[in-house]
């Protein structure tokens, strides 16, 4: 797993454990609902670190609590 698809799953097992919709994860995290499509979804290759403390924001989590997660260990390398 590459570390843009491993954000991405992350962003939507979040969403469920606080039982939010990414339109309501937009509202509390002040960006828009398009831009963590984009980021879950292919358009976003690169998912900014100011989006992704924000959505930590809206959650109430720190950026360290986003990453702790076996997702992000042994992720594929991204220069080849």
């Amino acid at each position: 797993m590459n570390a843009k698809d491993a954000v991405a799953q992350r962003i939507q097992t979040l969403c469920a454990q606080h039982d939010l919709s990414i339109n309501a994860l937009a509202n509390l995290s002040g960006i828009s609902a398009s831009t963590i499509y984009s980021m879950i979804n292919t358009k976003s290759l690169n998912p900014g670190v100011v989006s992704i403390q924000k959505i930590c924001d809206g959650l109430g989590i720190s950026v360290r609590e986003f990453f702790d997660d076996p997702l992000f260990e042994g992720l594929e390398q991204e220069i080849k």
